[in-house]
């Protein structure tokens, strides 16, 4: 198979570090990719939103298979044009996309099929939303309704801090366009968990439950980021749970969407609240989470590439996913600032002394300059090793990840560490 995925993360990295383990996989290309990508693929300089640059290097290079790893190619509708050419893809189309672009559409499909969420009011006028405000029992979550890379989400403590919230994203427009709407919603209180499931638009296979650390500081202090580090599988979620989200969110969700008349072929991203034991739905994404995705691939014994091409040609159902008997923890290193204002282009030390067995460190935001590799983005690289225990996961981690010197390198120091036994 050739194979293309698309993106230039730490996600993408793993993406393509799985999928370079697949014998029937010949050919890597990855668009536009970063300094680890290309030690296993050919990075192709085609911006992830340029989707019909993207579409005529699938067909000049005779590409197999297009794996779509951000959420803005397929908010603009990359899924659409390749199935158009007949194309094979995995991703949703654009309106099965909108469960993430949207979150007032995934809002109104979890209503209509019942599926447990936080109460929610949408608005759309500064006003309204003051005051609704009114009358709101704090905490409360403020969202911008559309794509903000993970970071258009306030949890106001305060009247003061949600009305800030509101007028930064209505008025401000601190989120551009994804903030001309905002949801706000009552603050669900537990443990989070993520769960993915590849998908076809009829079967639904869950991969192992993650945690992630979404907020910058040591205890889940400061601002919300991208993410600064992951682990799996959380021991939070058991058989029975995993069942119950499969049954009562995945499904369902799959379900509402194919009835709308946008059949949903990829990855099906759920952020679950478990509150007294039962999950909420927090948030849905239509693709790999970042970086829950560093921290689940390794885990993954079944060939990737099968996975993948089973589901665009709508045949998971006969897929069995395997899965190794040991845990994994990933760790973020970050630049300085992130995730306000940071500084790049500074060289990165101590790769190859990370490079250890049971070990993977994917770049997320590096480059190649002068035959160096150098940051170039806020979450610079994720460090991830698997073991038998969350201890010695963990350990192994920090070890690696502290082999690793560039200008201003951040990491929180606390990944992983509420399930140490």
């Amino acid at each position: 198979m050739n194979i293309l995925v698309v993106g230039g993360g730490g996600r993408e990295h793993a993406l393509v570090w799985k999928l370079a383990q697949s014998p029937r996989v010949t050919k890597l290309w990855c668009a536009p990719g970063n300094a680890g990508i290309g030690e296993l693929a050919t990075c192709v300089p085609i911006a992830v939103t340029d989707i019909a640059g993207l579409q005529r290097f699938a067909e000049e290079n005779a590409v197999d298979l297009t794996v779509v790893g951000p959420e803005a190619p397929l908010a603009l509708g990359l899924a659409d044009r390749f199935r158009q050419r007949k194309l094979a893809v995995f991703g949703p189309t654009q309106q099965a996309a909108r469960i993430e672009s949207s979150k007032s559409f995934a809002k109104d499909l979890m209503l209509r099929q019942r599926i447990p969420t936080a109460d929610a009011r949408i608005f759309d006028r500064v006003d309204d939303a003051l005051a609704h405000l009114e009358r709101c029992a704090f905490p409360i979550v403020i969202k911008a309704d559309g794509l903000a890379q993970g970071k258009g989400v306030v949890v106001a403590g305060t009247a003061r801090e949600a009305r800030d919230a509101v007028v930064n994203m209505l008025e401000r427009r601190a989120f551009g366009d994804a903030g001309a709407r905002v949801v706000i919603e009552e603050h669900l209180r537990g443990d989070e968990l993520t769960v993915m499931a590849f998908t076809d638009g009829s079967t639904v296979l869950p991969m192992a439950a993650a945690q992630d650390h979404k907020r910058i500081g040591e205890g889940e202090t400061g601002p919300n980021t991208g993410g600064m580090g992951a682990y799996a599988p959380a021991p939070l979620c058991t058989p029975a749970l995993l069942d119950e989200m499969v049954r009562d969110v995945l499904a369902p969700a799959i379900e509402g969407l194919s009835r709308a008349g946008s059949p949903f072929c990829g990855i099906l991203y759920a952020g679950i609240m478990v509150t007294d034991g039962r999950p909420r739905v927090l948030e849905f994404n239509a693709r790999f989470g970042d970086p829950e995705t560093q921290a689940v691939l390794p885990l993954l014994k079944t060939d990737l590439a099968d996975v993948l091409q089973a589901a665009a040609e709508h045949r998971l159902d006969q897929v069995t996913l395997e899965w190794a008997d040991r845990v994994a923890v990933c760790v973020v290193l970050s630049s300085g600032g992130y995730p306000d204002s940071y500084h790049k282009g500074f060289p990165i030390t101590g790769l190859p002394d990370a490079a250890q067995d049971d070990v993977a460190v994917f770049h997320a935001g590096t480059a190649r300059r002068d035959g160096a590799t150098v940051t170039d983005g806020g979450r610079v690289l994720g460090v991830t090793a698997w073991a038998a225990s969350f201890n010695a996961a963990r350990a192994r981690a920090y070890d690696a990840a502290g082999r690793i010197e560039f200008e201003g390198r951040y990491c929180r120091p606390d990944i992983a560490a509420r399930v140490l036994t």
